[in-house]
């Protein structure tokens, strides 16, 4: 550590550019504490700048704080007619995600909830600029370097250094509670764990699942000729028990059927055909059976939201899509050369996917012709080929921290009383693998559950005191596999940033650790900051058009 020249001291260090990372600096900041906002790629905001326009909350009287201003600004940004290049003007009625906001609506403060990565990109670097906060982009983190149970500082692959007094861990991989010693779990927990219903295995998945029968073989009816890919064998895992997988990963894609924005499908590199033969067999099965599926839409093989200027939110659909199931196992706890193997991977598989429905000969026709009236908007992650810049990571490490949030918090069976914040959407995972079942294949580990908006306790963002006691973790909090399904949305990230930087400042105030932060102090400020705290009374008005 006597690289002088690399080295940064502040008060608080912040670890992840997403949108936690950048509420939390925008609150560190007017709370006035000296701050250093560091990423690990390239890319700012993570999810929200990264493809995903089309806001799944829930209720958005549950969402308070610098998390509101955003969608704030994003109507006022498509309010001005100039901004509506490849479509006529629409005011903010012609957007289904902007119904049912009684914050709007009480403070005469409107909001939109469906956006171009563009714009979030546009709205999120003025937010930071107004306040003086430059991004340390390609900051990978090496080493954290500790006394007793503080970090003093981290170092970084390049020899860079930051030094501070709190520490906040905003990335989606938790990548500084990992180092800094913190427990943390990956994957499903049993369902005894933590006494809940909807953790584990699952014993049937009825959503995104194989309607009709599809034979997993590569030659159809000979098991000894091996699965075909992106299928695993069963390892006996009985409904409940836990196992080491997380919820499958995809792009959110920006798509287009404007014509002069549009771009033609392209094959990976590494393209091959035989890689998507399961999809073959699913679309012919329907066929046979007069149930013909179609590319997207409801029940079709991915579901796009609308977004401004004709363009979408495409996500994952049905049995076969855009999420890569069972190939993210070893991102988690991964080094960074190989979560950008697999980062990679699910790029070329979606983009073969995406080719193989446009241009293969065993797809129909009018499947062909639907996925060639649609293309990547030309307009969205030039830097990136018009390439989503995030990967969708739904779920990676989750923190053994101070109280665990489960499914009895998700379903209100038992209540906290240090809120910073509500959480509002259903419990939903996604697939976690795809086996052979009855010699049939089946994807396994969708859960949809319907909550209403339930609160976080601020233990769920601080490590055991023992462990570390000046690092908050507001991304990979503490909560089980099916809560975290629930938590994981990104306007809930924003607030849990926010109030991890109060926290922080709360802190550094009395010379206290993050345990120690006194709540009612906390909450004083949460509510000076328009967090909300407590569930609002029009529970129930849950947005289930899309699914995160």
């Amino acid at each position: 550590m006597n690289q002088t020249n690399l080295v940064t001291d502040v008060d608080i260090c912040i670890y992840g550019a997403t949108s936690a990372g950048i509420t939390a600096a925008i609150q560190a900041v007017n709370d006035g504490n000296s701050v250093a906002l560091i990423e690990s790629g390239t890319h700012l905001g993570g999810l929200t700048t990264g493809g995903l326009g089309a806001t799944d909350i829930g209720n958005k009287a549950a969402i308070g704080g610098l998390s509101r201003l955003f969608y704030e600004r994003v109507y006022q940004y498509y309010e001005q007619p100039e901004n509506w290049k490849w479509t006529p003007f629409q005011r903010d009625g012609a957007d289904y995600r902007s119904n049912t906001d009684p914050i709007a609506k009480q403070n005469g403060r409107p909001t939109r909830w469906t956006f171009e990565p563009h714009v979030a990109l546009k709205i999120y670097r003025e937010m930071l600029a107004e306040v003086g906060v430059s991004v340390s982009f390609e900051q990978k983190l090496a080493k954290v370097h500790k006394v007793g149970a503080r970090i003093e500082a981290i170092e970084m692959e390049n020899g860079a250094i930051f030094r501070a007094r709190i520490f906040i861990d905003c990335s989606y991989e938790g990548d500084l509670m990992a180092l800094s010693g913190v427990s943390y779990h990956v994957g499903r927990e049993a369902n005894s764990v933590y006494g809940e219903t909807l953790n584990g295995v699952r014993a049937q998945t009825p959503h995104h699942q194989f309607k009709l029968p599809v034979d997993p073989y590569i030659e159809a009816g000979n098991p000894a000729s091996g699965l075909l890919p992106f299928i695993e064998a069963d390892d006996g895992k009985q409904a409940g028990e836990g196992d080491h997988r997380p919820q499958d990963y995809n792009f959110r894609l920006c798509m287009t059927q404007v014509a002069e924005n549009k771009s033609s499908w392209e094959a990976p590199t590494d393209y091959d055909e035989r890689n998507y033969e399961l999809l073959a067999r699913s679309i012919e099965a329907h066929e046979e059976a007069g149930k013909p599926l179609r590319a997207l839409g409801w029940g079709g093989m991915m579901y796009p939201v609308s977004m401004p200027n004709g363009k979408t939110d495409t996500n994952n659909s049905e049995a076969f899509s855009t999420d890569f199931i069972g190939r993210n196992y070893d991102y988690p706890d991964g080094d960074f050369a190989t979560r950008a193997r697999i980062w990679q991977e699910h790029e070329n598989y979606t983009r073969g996917f995406l080719y193989f429905l446009a241009t293969n000969e065993r797809v129909p026709q009018r499947i062909r012709d639907e996925m060639n009236s649609w293309g990547l908007a030309k307009d969205e992650f030039i830097e990136n080929n018009n390439w989503p810049t995030q990967l969708y990571v739904r779920e990676a490490r989750r923190m053994l921290a101070e109280y665990v949030i489960t499914e009895n918090d998700c379903r209100r069976n038992r209540t906290t009383e240090d809120n910073v914040g509500l959480a509002a959407y259903q419990m939903d995972s996604h697939n976690c693998r795809r086996i052979v079942k009855n010699g049939l294949v089946e994807n396994e580990g969708d859960v949809q559950e319907g909550v209403s908006p339930y609160p976080i306790s601020y233990r769920a963002l601080t490590p055991h005191r023992e462990q570390c006691e000046n690092l908050l973790v507001p991304v990979c909090l503490g909560a089980s596999h099916i809560a975290f399904g629930s938590i994981r949305m990104e306007p809930v990230f924003m607030i849990l940033g926010q109030s991890a930087a109060i926290a922080a400042g709360l802190a550094l105030k009395n010379g206290a650790t993050v345990q120690s932060v006194v709540y009612n102090d906390l909450r004083q400020k949460l509510e000076s900051a328009d967090q909300i705290l407590i569930p609002p009374s029009t529970a129930n008005l849950r947005d289930m058009t899309g699914q995160e």
